[in-house]
């Protein structure tokens, strides 16, 4: 694929969509199973929409790789479909993986109970900590994975330690880009063989679709395709249809959502109610160094803990009236949640505690309403 030297703001736009199908300005929503074909090419190249190949998901594909300046993309039904197949691709019979602890409860759910039952194992690592990686290390590790910014803590590993640390033992290094977007973060710049997405997040950005994406080297994008085109992974073309068109207001709303989110947190951080914030954009955060140097913005999630506890949480989430109580993130509507309840409920509480995610945690997804309206209505909740 030849690289698209555009900016960001342009590609989301234009990138994927010449030429013009019968000169329609928006791209035809191609509502067909099958496409006539002679035969004789290989399976993977017949046109049909479980294998990922229809127009629609061609436009999609080359968009999602000029954004993060990848040789090749694909979707996928769901940001788990994208994940799954990816490491079953990778680590093939046998293989091992390293990944960091603190990550998003699907994934979690899928290294803790069901890794084991495809032959395959995993080590948690400290993402920040690379000193300790090596001695988690097996013959048979093939990936290491990790979350540019985690789910639901903010936790920024050492993001050019993972890419280096792969490059160095020969092993493919993983990235779940959800929260940061190609708008703020592109790790395969860094070095990155493969970046993940949940679509139905920031990408999408209208909370209508569920969808996936992986971004990065083709040779893997490749294997990875035909790993889904046989589990049935594909993305239906209307869905198609509507992440492209979410995708075109990708910059205008994260980079508003970027500047909201940094007012809302260190206003929460000011609120003697509150008792910890976690968003990288501050400065007392942890990761917030490596976050001001690889970062274009510091992203639309953060979340929290007030003094209180769980009992002032629920409290707290039922005075709001501007943000949503709904799980899932990345829209142009506020949301919220406790993802003890929610995106981490199936993790066992120990599990939860370990990593540091408390019952009383609430994690916000900050939309494209007016922050002022928004802060008034934290202060309503919380005074």
């Amino acid at each position: 694929m030849t690289a698209d030297k555009r900016r960001i703001d342009t590609k989301t736009v234009h990138a994927g969509e010449t030429p013009r199908v019968m000169g329609a300005v928006s791209l035809p929503i191609f509502q067909s199973a099958m496409y006539e074909t002679a035969g004789g090419g290989a399976y993977h190249d017949i046109k049909y929409i479980r294998l990922n190949n229809t127009p629609n998901h061609a436009a999609l594909h080359a968009k999602l790789a000029a954004l993060e300046n990848g040789e090749a993309a694909l979707v996928a039904a769901s940001g788990m479909a994208a994940i799954t197949t990816s490491l079953l691709t990778i680590l093939r019979p046998g293989g091992h993986l390293l990944a960091q602890e603190s990550l998003y409860g699907g994934t979690h759910d899928f290294l803790t109970k069901d890794l084991a039952e495809f032959g395959l194992s995993f080590d948690f690592i400290d993402p920040t900590r690379p000193e300790t990686w090596a001695a988690k290390l097996r013959p048979q590790t093939r990936a290491i994975y990790v979350e540019t910014i985690s789910n639901p803590l903010m936790q920024v590993p050492d993001l050019e330690a993972v890419a280096a640390f792969a490059r160095a033992r020969g092993i493919v290094s993983l990235i779940d880009n959800t929260f940061a977007t190609p708008v703020n973060f592109r790790p395969l710049e860094i070095g990155f063989d493969l970046s993940v997405h949940s679509c139905t997040k920031y990408l999408n950005g209208h909370s209508d679709i569920v969808g996936g994406a992986v971004i990065g080297r083709a040779d893997w994008v490749t294997k990875i395709l035909h790993g889904l085109d046989i589990l049935g992974g594909s993305m239906d073309p209307h869905a198609c249809f509507l992440l492209q068109r979410g995708m075109k207001t990708l910059v205008l709303r994260v980079r508003r959502q970027n500047e909201s989110a940094l007012r809302i947190a260190r206003f929460l951080a000011a609120h003697p109610a509150v008792a910890t914030v976690h968003y990288p954009g501050l400065e007392s955060d942890p990761g917030h160094e490596r976050a001001a140097r690889f970062f274009d913005g510091f992203g639309g999630m953060l979340s929290f803990e007030l003094k209180g506890g769980e009992d002032a949480a629920k409290t707290f989430l039922g005075r709001v009236t501007i943000p949503i109580i709904a799980p899932s993130l990345g829209g142009v509507e506020t949301l919220m949640t406790r993802p003890a309840a929610t995106s981490h409920s199936g993790m066992a509480p120990e599990d939860r505690r370990k990593i540091g995610v408390t019952d009383g945690l609430i994690r916000l997804s900050v939309g494209i309403e007016d922050t002022d309206d928004l802060i008034e209505d934290l202060v309503r909740a919380l005074d």
